[in-house]
């Protein structure tokens, strides 16, 4: 088990967004979003309980995770709703969080039963899926501002096949690091990965979203009249919780304020990487622009939608043509299979999340 971390604050950190995309697969490590201190769980010891409004509520083993069930493995990025909140807060208007660049996201191989199958033998009380939920919490750990973490998904997103929503054991072929959830946790392919809880103690299947705060009054793209806390507070309630995260991509080389000197040739190599809107993936295309986006050229795809997987991310690179100057700019959008196209209007939110404007490196000094 990795044991680098804390047992006694949060642990959130991100790599240079160059390293990031150094490897199809993140290394362990590389991004890591804690809401409180990290738990130390032995796997032995540790057990889910299923309740709610279920005919059948039981207590299950990590052991009866792998033994009753059928393990499906699924590639999915899991993405921070804070990613890029950087840019937002430099680019349009302070916000209101931790300040993340590009690299709050990481692209993994997860193993480990699908929670539809866990909810079937449980059995749903309910055939009216209209606002109900599934919630998951941890008690295993306080987090600021409350004793436990938790958040939630749709029911009807969770007994979708196609959703993928897994009670993963694994990560990248082993068991989950502790950073990382040890020894079980919830992945929601495409959503937001604060309703990926960690180190999973409690699933509830209920008539209401979680009461959690992270879940009501958090990780929300608030009407832009929500300035500060004071005139948010009356969004908060009748704004829907941050799921499905949308169309994204980012160039990670060169980087804002890079001095550049060009070839002879006078092309320069751009890389990055791409991620699809809520399951609405592959990437199918990345675009790169020099002229304030006033033009389009078609990047390479290297990895990625090739595996005509729908949750994961693309990584791309491009050849350009820059010239010598001051203050130069490259742009990169993404469209995906559902036709989703990244926006060049981006919309300012209190708690910058969800951003999605062109990936941008900017203040290039070409020599």
């Amino acid at each position: 088990m990795q044991l680098d971390h804390s047992v006694e604050e949060p642990l959130n950190r991100e790599p240079p967004v160059g390293d990031l995309v150094s490897s199809f697969f993140t290394i362990a490590g590389n991004y890591e979003r804690n809401h409180g201190p990290i738990p130390h769980i032995a796997a032995k010891d540790h057990s889910v309980k299923v309740n709610g409004l279920v005919d059948r509520p039981f207590k299950i083993s990590i052991e009866q995770f792998r033994s009753r069930y059928t393990q499906h493995e699924i590639i999915s990025a899991l993405q921070c709703a804070g990613n890029r909140r950087h840019t937002m807060r430099t680019l349009l208007k302070e916000v209101d969080g931790l300040d993340w660049g590009d690299g709050a996201v990481m692209n993994c191989k997860w193993r480990g039963p699908k929670l539809k199958d866990v909810l079937h033998d449980a059995g749903i009380k309910t055939h009216d899926l209209k606002g109900a939920h599934v919630a998951f919490a941890c008690h295993k750990t306080h987090v600021q501002g409350s004793d436990w973490y938790g958040g939630s998904i749709e029911l009807d997103r969770a007994l979708r096949d196609s959703a993928d929503v897994l009670v993963a054991l694994e990560m990248n072929g082993k068991p989950l690091p502790v950073n990382h959830g040890f020894p079980v946790r919830i992945i929601v392919p495409g959503v937001s990965g604060c309703r990926s809880v960690k180190w999973v103690d409690e699933i509830t299947v209920q008539s209401e979203e979680s009461r959690n705060l992270y879940q009501r009054y958090d990780y929300k793209r608030l009407p832009p009249e929500a300035t500060d806390k004071e005139s948010a507070k009356q969004y908060w309630d009748i704004t829907p919780a941050l799921q499905d995260m949308p169309i994204n991509s980012v160039i990670a080389e060169p980087r804002n304020g890079d001095l550049i000197r060009l070839p002879p040739s006078g092309l320069i190599e751009l890389k990055g990487y791409a991620l699809p809107q809520g399951d609405q993936g592959p990437v199918v295309l990345v675009e790169c622009s020099i002229d304030e986006g006033r033009t389009w050229e078609a990047a390479e795809i290297l990895s990625g939608n090739d595996l005509k997987a729908k949750w994961c991310w693309v990584l791309w690179k491009a050849t350009v043509r820059l010239q010598t100057g001051k203050k130069r700019r490259v742009l990169s959008r993404a469209t995906d299979a559902g036709g989703n196209v990244q926006t060049g209007r981006p919309v300012w939110n209190l708690r910058g999340v969800g951003y999605d404007g062109y990936g941008e490196s900017r203040d290039l000094n070409v020599v």
